[in-house]
């Protein structure tokens, strides 16, 4: 019986890390644990397809068709934040949509790209996704590694902010009431690498644009803010 070879996920949405990934793939069990991969996203319009006769749908519902949730529970990993985004205060781009999955180990991330199932599923995500920027994480409270994510709560108003800075303490307490993560690696992007992410619920949108007025140096090219509509929320609820 010849082996299964290992999928090869093919995409135009991003550029890999291979060293971070590299690290992802052998970090020693002992100091291994769990990780938040942060998603940026951007939809095509149309999605890109390689088929000629596959169907005529949006990018963000190619993505829909994508949800790899039942993948996620079958190697222990919860999705535990999807926003939609309302506003773009900050940023040289656009995002469409935020989600974040908590995974129980770095490993079980690179492990998850090697499954068949995922790839079948993948071949939506690549159709679909314009760019996508994953910023993968560790809380500053530990607690998030253990909660779990609050049902039928509504929509909430989210402020994110996601900086470059050689200061992760000071910007991780610069902000009142945030839940602050330090990154860890940038794992896909267009090669710029990210220090902090920031979640704040605000009220209102009137609210959304004050804080992100009242936040010291952001600035393009080194800082995205957003006011998002999260229907999934285990990270500020």
């Amino acid at each position: 019986m010849s082996e299964e070879k290992t999928p090869n996920l093919k995409h135009k949405y991003g550029r890999i890390d291979l060293d971070y990934a590299a690290k992802l793939a052998t970090t020693p069990p002992e100091q291994d644990g769990p990780i938040f991969m942060v998603n940026l996203m951007k939809y095509h319009e149309v999605a890109q397809y390689s088929s000629s006769d596959a169907p005529q749908v949006s990018g963000r519902e190619a993505d829909d068709k994508y949800n790899p949730a039942s993948i996620l529970n079958k190697i222990g990993a919860d999705i535990v934040f999807v926003a939609d985004v309302t506003k773009n205060h900050i940023g040289d781009e656009d995002w469409d949509r935020i989600a974040i999955v908590r995974y129980a180990t770095r490993k079980s991330f690179i492990d998850m790209q090697q499954r068949k199932d995922f790839a079948e599923k993948h071949e939506h995500k690549a159709a679909g996704m314009k760019r996508t920027t994953i910023v993968c994480c560790r809380p500053v409270d530990e607690a998030l590694d253990t909660r779990t994510r609050p049902e039928d709560f509504g929509l909430r108003n989210i402020v994110m902010v996601v900086r470059q800075s050689a200061d992760r303490e000071q910007v991780l307490s610069s902000v009142p009431n945030a839940v602050g993560m330090w990154a860890e690696g940038t794992i896909i992007g267009d090669g710029r690498k990210y220090d902090t992410v920031q979640f704040v619920h605000v009220a209102t949108e009137q609210e959304a644009d004050a804080l992100v007025a009242s936040i010291n140096g952001l600035s393009s090219g080194e800082s995205y803010a957003m006011t998002l509509s999260a229907s999934v929320d285990g990270i500020t609820s």
